[in-house]
Parts: structure tokens; C-alpha cells; sequence
């Protein structure tokens, strides 16, 4: 075996390869996967008066399928409908989510469709966040992202966060604000240390109908949906990892009072 083969990565693009079996995720022994329905294996219902019902079954949520694949443990910090401003106001201090016994080696940002999409809010930038106190930041959707990013460091301060993107649809409404916020949150991971893009809007299939002929339950994903997103990001986590052997040499201290 030419175990150089295994980071011969001079070619290869984020999910080129589907990882089967452990990734390098594993490596990090929690993660929190912060988000909103997608992140919580929401399903739909539609009854016989046309009447929609939301449901958060978190077992069948990408993070839980990575968990188990990778035997992690996983936190949701997420629910359906949830935007980065009231994650920061109320929701994660309600479900007690800023607790320091459950910080994580890693947190997965999976936010925005609610902020942007749905409701309009403004975009911003890393112009929005105030370096020497992140309450102070901006009301923009990016303001309240840096917030949420800023009070997780100071519980676990040396934790790897990946942000992850819009996917690209075929809404064409969504197109150019998906395009805005990819790019904040490139300029948010070039802000903050140990930060990274998962980008799906650039590196993922694009969600069209036929995509959703076979991944969607109404307007969220079906389990197969769930677990075909668990594959995705899990390979993409372990694709950044092969890139940057160097950053993550010591992810095994992450949380720990060793001194390294």
C-alpha cells in the first residue's frame, strides 16, 4: 500500500469522493451541530384539509447520522424555524446550549435560510462585528452568526467551526442573496481562527426537481434526504481535514486541561 495516496489531494475537489465508513470526522470526539429544521430531521406532514405540520425527529438529522457512523457524540443545538438572532437572544439559553458541560472539539453552523430567505433580514458582514465586544455587534444576520461563534470560543476556545453554505436550487429568488451570504461566511472563517467553508452552494448537487423527486418529503427532506446530507458534510469535514493535516495534528487536547 502507497499510504502517500491517501493525501495525493493536489486534484481533488471538495465531496469528489463519498467517504464509506469512518472519516477523518472522527477525530473529534463532540461536535454541536447548530441549525434549524434541516438540522433536525424535520419532517412534514400534510393532512386532508391541506393543513402542514412540522416535526423535529433528531435521530434522523445529518448530525446524529455522522454520529453514529463516526461513534461521536453529537449535540443538536437546532430546531425548525430558527434564526441566528433568536438562537442569540433566547433559544440557546432556554435549552441550556451555552453550558460548559457540554462544549464540543467542533461546531457545525448550519443557519441563515430562516434570516435571509424567509424573512429578509439584512446580510451584513464582518464589518457588523465589534472586536473588542460581540454584543455590541450589528443586527444583521452575520452580526448574530459572529455572536453565536464569539460566545461558543469563549466556552471551548480552541473548537474547529465549519460553516456551511446555502445549497444551490432552483429557486431563482434565492440565487443572489445564496451567493451574498457564501461569501460572508468566507470572510467570516478569514476572520476567525479555526474556521472553515463547508460550501455547498459551489461543491454539492444542485436541489432541483428531480433532486427533489428523490430526497424531499414536501418542501423538507425525506430520511434518505437526511442521510444523503449526513454523507456530504461528513466527507467534506474530512476533505478539509486531509487539506490541513496541520490544523488539526492536535484536535485529541481540544477540551482537555493537558497543556499543548
Amino acid at each position: 500500500m502507497d499510504w502517500k495516496k491517501y493525501f495525493d489531494t493536489e486534484n481533488e475537489k471538495p465531496l469528489d469522493r463519498l467517504v464509506e465508513g469512518y472519516s477523518n470526522t472522527a477525530i473529534f470526539r463532540s461536535i454541536a451541530f447548530i441549525g434549524d429544521s434541516l438540522s433536525s430531521g424535520e419532517f412534514e406532514t400534510v393532512d386532508e384539509n391541506g393543513q402542514k405540520g412540522y416535526h423535529d425527529l433528531y435521530e434522523y438529522s445529518w448530525g446524529q447520522y455522522i454520529a453514529r457512523k463516526n461513534g461521536l457524540k453529537a449535540y443538536n443545538f437546532s430546531r425548525g424555524g430558527m434564526t441566528a438572532k433568536e438562537y442569540m437572544e433566547s433559544f440557546a439559553e432556554d435549552n441550556d446550549m451555552w453550558n460548559p458541560e457540554k462544549k464540543c472539539q467542533a461546531y457545525v453552523i448550519a443557519l441563515g435560510v430562516n434570516d435571509v430567505l424567509n424573512r429578509g433580514m439584512e446580510i451584513g458582514g464582518v464589518g457588523d462585528i465589534d472586536p473588542t465586544d460581540y454584543h455590541n455587534n450589528k443586527p444583521t444576520f452575520i452580526g448574530y452568526y459572529a455572536q453565536i461563534i464569539s460566545r461558543y470560543k469563549e466556552i471551548s476556545p480552541d473548537a474547529k467551526f465549519f460553516f456551511v453554505t446555502f445549497p444551490c436550487t432552483n429557486i431563482t429568488n434565492h440565487q443572489v442573496p445564496s451567493i451574498e451570504v457564501r461569501g460572508a461566511l468566507y470572510a467570516l472563517a478569514n476572520h476567525f481562527d479555526n474556521s472553515y467553508v463547508i460550501d455547498l452552494y459551489e461543491y454539492g448537487p444542485k436541489y432541483d426537481d428531480k433532486f427533489k423527486e428523490k430526497f424531499y418529503l414536501h418542501t423538507h427532506m425525506n430520511p434518505s434526504g437526511y442521510i444523503f446530507t449526513a454523507a456530504m458534510i461528513d466527507s467534506y469535514i474530512d476533505y478539509i481535514i486531509r487539506h490541513n493535516p496541520d490544523d488539526f495534528r492536535q484536535v485529541g487536547f481540544i477540551g482537555t486541561d493537558i497543556d499543548y
